[in-house]
């Protein structure tokens, strides 16, 4: 997708471990993790939501 290999992904995780620590790393996972899952609801609603305005008739 962004062009990430294995080796990429593994020097990014070390540089984070390196800059936030052990003991803040995983909060900030689990932060990335639920913006993402928020972003993509927000995003399926809104492409469900202008289906819904397009199957309705204009008065």
């Amino acid at each position: 997708m962004f062009g990430i290999g294995v080796p990429e992904l593994i020097l990014i995780l070390v540089i984070g471990l390196i800059v936030f620590g052990p003991g803040k790393l995983p909060s900030i996972g689990s932060a990335l993790g639920r913006s993402l899952r928020e972003f993509k609801s927000a995003v399926s609603g809104e492409a469900e939501r202008d289906e819904v305005q397009a199957e309705r008739p204009r008065e």
